[in-house]
Protein backbone atom coordinates (compact mmCIF):
# COMPACT_ATOMS: atom_id res chain seq x y z
CA UNK A 1 0.00 0.00 0.00
CA UNK A 2 1.31 3.62 -0.90
CA UNK A 3 0.46 6.10 2.21
CA UNK A 4 1.26 9.90 0.91
CA UNK A 5 2.84 12.38 3.01
CA UNK A 6 4.38 15.29 2.22
CA UNK A 7 8.41 15.64 1.29
CA UNK A 8 10.51 16.97 3.58
CA UNK A 9 13.77 15.31 3.04
CA UNK A 10 14.64 13.55 -0.61
CA UNK A 11 15.86 10.24 -0.92
CA UNK A 12 14.33 6.79 -0.83
CA UNK A 13 15.15 4.45 2.25
CA UNK A 14 13.77 1.23 2.91
CA UNK A 15 13.97 -0.77 6.57
CA UNK A 16 11.71 -2.10 9.48
CA UNK A 17 9.28 0.09 10.56
CA UNK A 18 10.34 1.18 14.09
CA UNK A 19 7.40 3.52 15.78
CA UNK A 20 7.18 5.44 19.10
CA UNK A 21 4.35 6.90 20.09
CA UNK A 22 6.62 9.69 22.19
CA UNK A 23 8.46 12.46 20.30
CA UNK A 24 12.04 11.97 20.23
CA UNK A 25 15.06 14.59 21.31
CA UNK A 26 18.57 13.37 19.92
CA UNK A 27 20.50 15.50 21.86
CA UNK A 28 20.90 13.32 24.92
CA UNK A 29 17.80 11.20 23.62
CA UNK A 30 19.69 9.20 20.99
CA UNK A 31 23.65 8.14 21.36
CA UNK A 32 25.40 9.49 18.06
CA UNK A 33 28.11 6.51 18.43
CA UNK A 34 25.71 3.75 18.67
CA UNK A 35 22.42 4.96 17.63
CA UNK A 36 20.80 3.64 20.74
CA UNK A 37 17.62 5.62 22.25
CA UNK A 38 19.20 6.36 26.01
CA UNK A 39 16.54 8.82 27.04
CA UNK A 40 15.23 7.29 30.58
CA UNK A 41 11.63 6.39 30.38
CA UNK A 42 11.21 6.59 26.57
CA UNK A 43 9.21 3.72 25.26
CA UNK A 44 12.08 3.03 22.85
CA UNK A 45 14.70 3.03 25.36
CA UNK A 46 17.82 0.85 24.42
CA UNK A 47 16.40 0.33 21.18
CA UNK A 48 18.51 0.73 18.15
CA UNK A 49 17.30 3.51 15.54
CA UNK A 50 20.57 2.56 12.97
CA UNK A 51 18.61 0.92 9.72
CA UNK A 52 15.32 1.16 10.20
CA UNK A 53 12.60 3.38 8.75
CA UNK A 54 11.73 5.44 12.58
CA UNK A 55 8.47 7.15 13.03
CA UNK A 56 7.43 9.20 15.89
CA UNK A 57 5.23 12.03 16.00
CA UNK A 58 7.64 15.40 16.03
CA UNK A 59 11.16 15.96 17.45
CA UNK A 60 11.65 17.83 20.62
CA UNK A 61 14.63 19.76 22.71
CA UNK A 62 17.63 21.41 21.55
CA UNK A 63 18.50 22.57 17.86
CA UNK A 64 21.90 20.90 18.46
CA UNK A 65 19.34 17.25 17.52
CA UNK A 66 19.82 18.44 13.99
CA UNK A 67 23.55 17.55 14.21
CA UNK A 68 23.28 14.16 16.44
CA UNK A 69 21.24 13.15 13.20
CA UNK A 70 24.12 14.15 10.75
CA UNK A 71 26.74 12.53 13.41
CA UNK A 72 24.78 9.16 13.37
CA UNK A 73 24.49 9.21 9.58
CA UNK A 74 28.71 9.90 9.63
CA UNK A 75 29.07 7.13 12.26
CA UNK A 76 27.08 4.71 10.37
CA UNK A 77 24.12 4.28 13.05
CA UNK A 78 20.95 6.90 11.54
CA UNK A 79 17.76 5.30 10.52
CA UNK A 80 17.25 4.48 6.60
CA UNK A 81 14.67 7.22 6.80
CA UNK A 82 12.32 9.57 8.82
CA UNK A 83 8.13 9.86 9.26
CA UNK A 84 6.91 12.16 11.30
CA UNK A 85 3.49 13.22 12.20
CA UNK A 86 4.30 16.55 11.79
CA UNK A 87 8.13 17.71 10.69
CA UNK A 88 9.69 20.62 12.84
CA UNK A 89 12.75 22.42 12.41
CA UNK A 90 14.76 20.62 14.54
CA UNK A 91 14.75 17.06 12.80
CA UNK A 92 13.59 18.50 9.22
CA UNK A 93 17.28 20.36 8.90
CA UNK A 94 19.13 16.76 10.73
CA UNK A 95 17.40 14.86 8.01
CA UNK A 96 18.36 17.06 4.83
CA UNK A 97 21.77 17.83 6.47
CA UNK A 98 22.41 13.86 7.30
CA UNK A 99 20.66 13.01 3.62
CA UNK A 100 17.99 10.52 5.61
CA UNK A 101 14.93 10.76 3.52
CA UNK A 102 12.12 12.49 5.28
CA UNK A 103 8.10 12.86 4.96
CA UNK A 104 5.61 14.14 7.62
CA UNK A 105 1.68 14.33 7.74
CA UNK A 106 1.44 10.38 6.61
CA UNK A 107 -2.40 9.64 5.64
CA UNK A 108 -2.47 7.06 8.35
CA UNK A 109 -1.63 7.77 11.41
CA UNK A 110 1.42 6.39 13.06
CA UNK A 111 -0.43 4.80 15.90
CA UNK A 112 -2.07 2.11 12.67
CA UNK A 113 1.99 1.23 11.60
CA UNK A 114 2.67 -1.90 12.98
CA UNK A 115 6.95 -1.65 14.08
CA UNK A 116 8.67 -4.13 11.88
CA UNK A 117 6.95 -3.72 8.65
CA UNK A 118 9.38 -3.41 5.49
CA UNK A 119 8.62 -0.01 4.46
CA UNK A 120 10.03 1.75 2.05
CA UNK A 121 9.70 5.74 2.32
CA UNK A 122 10.69 7.55 -1.13
CA UNK A 123 11.16 11.55 0.25
CA UNK A 124 11.22 12.95 -3.09
CA UNK A 125 7.96 12.18 -3.90
CA UNK A 126 6.34 12.26 -0.05
CA UNK A 127 5.02 8.64 -0.46
CA UNK A 128 5.73 5.46 1.65
CA UNK A 129 5.09 1.67 0.45
CA UNK A 130 4.09 -0.34 3.76
CA UNK A 131 4.06 -4.18 2.79
CA UNK A 132 1.72 -4.83 6.28
CA UNK A 133 -1.24 -4.66 7.83
CA UNK A 134 -2.97 -1.74 9.97
CA UNK A 135 -3.56 -1.13 13.60
CA UNK A 136 -7.36 -0.91 14.11
CA UNK A 137 -8.11 2.15 15.64
CA UNK A 138 -10.18 2.60 18.38
CA UNK A 139 -13.63 3.24 16.83
CA UNK A 140 -12.94 0.31 14.72
CA UNK A 141 -12.66 -1.78 17.45
CA UNK A 142 -15.76 -0.56 19.21
CA UNK A 143 -17.46 -1.25 15.93
CA UNK A 144 -16.29 -4.58 15.40
CA UNK A 145 -17.31 -5.29 19.44
CA UNK A 146 -13.95 -5.61 20.29
CA UNK A 147 -14.14 -7.05 24.24
CA UNK A 148 -10.38 -5.11 24.69
CA UNK A 149 -12.04 -1.73 23.83
CA UNK A 150 -15.61 -0.41 25.46
CA UNK A 151 -17.51 2.61 23.79
CA UNK A 152 -18.21 5.89 25.46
Amino acid sequence: MIITGRSISGGRGTGKLLVSPAPISFLSGVDPETGIVVEKGHPLEGTSVAGTVLAFPYGKGSTVGSYVLYALTRNGHAPSAIVNTEAEPIIATGAIIGNIPMIDRPAIPLARLRTGTCVTVDGDRGTMEYDGTLRQDDEEKVRQGSPRITGK
